[in-house]
């Protein structure tokens, strides 16, 4: 009898084990692994540095708000916009005036500067973006991309970037019901050289 309780007991380990394991593959399963219906990009982003791996919002949720992590202007190597950071929510509640259960996806993001407040589409989710970027300046202080601007479903947001440089020309609009998806390309410090962080990006849209 004792042996058969241990044979059981053993069996009942081992199941839970395999449970436990199947499990945690489920919670460990990348949202980068999310289908899109389209690429957003804009025709004036940076060239330096490299790009970071495709964050995706989790499955049935999409962007419906942002924010940018920005160095202020300082007496010394600028690097303006540093990062992008998009809040997702579930398609249900986008139009409510409560957000307060989001989940926040971002790619490679550089080392300076501190992130702004959320902005929020009125309703709805960001649908389209450009991006400010400065120029290459020669022997002056390069800071590439300064700012950007998402259309919503209803209306427009700007962030709280830099005002270096010029808008570009606006992506495509998505392709799907918005935005679900980030990738950065963003060039790591240089030491004693000239520091951009941030130079392009790319969203992505999701059915």
């Amino acid at each position: 009898m004792h042996h058969f309780i241990s044979i059981m007991f053993s069996l009942l380990v081992i199941i839970g084990l395999q449970v436990s394991v199947e499990a945690a593959g489920i919670r460990s399963e990348r949202s980068i692994n999310r289908h899109y219906t389209s690429e957003l990009t804009v025709p004036n982003g940076g060239t330096w540095g490299a790009w970071g791996q495709r964050e995706m919002c989790p499955t049935g949720t999409y962007a419906a708000g942002f924010s940018l992590k920005v160095e202020d202007p300082i007496d010394g190597d600028d690097t303006a916009l540093n990062g992008i950071r998009l809040h997702c929510i579930d398609a249900s509640k986008a139009s409510s005036n409560s957000r307060h259960d989001y989940t926040s996806v971002q790619s490679d993001v550089g080392s300076w500067g501190r992130w702004t407040d959320i902005k929020w589409c009125p309703s709805g989710f960001l649908t389209a973006f450009q991006l400010r970027v400065e120029s290459p300046q020669g022997n002056g202080d390069d800071t590439t991309a300064n700012n950007i601007m998402f259309r919503c479903s209803q209306g427009s947001l700007q962030g709280d970037g830099t005002n270096w440089g010029n808008w570009g020309g606006w992506s495509n609009p998505c392709e799907g019901k918005g935005i679900c998806g980030i990738k950065t390309q963003v060039e790591p410090p240089q030491g004693r050289g000239d520091d951009t962080a941030l130079n392009n990006v790319y969203m992505y849209c999701c059915a």
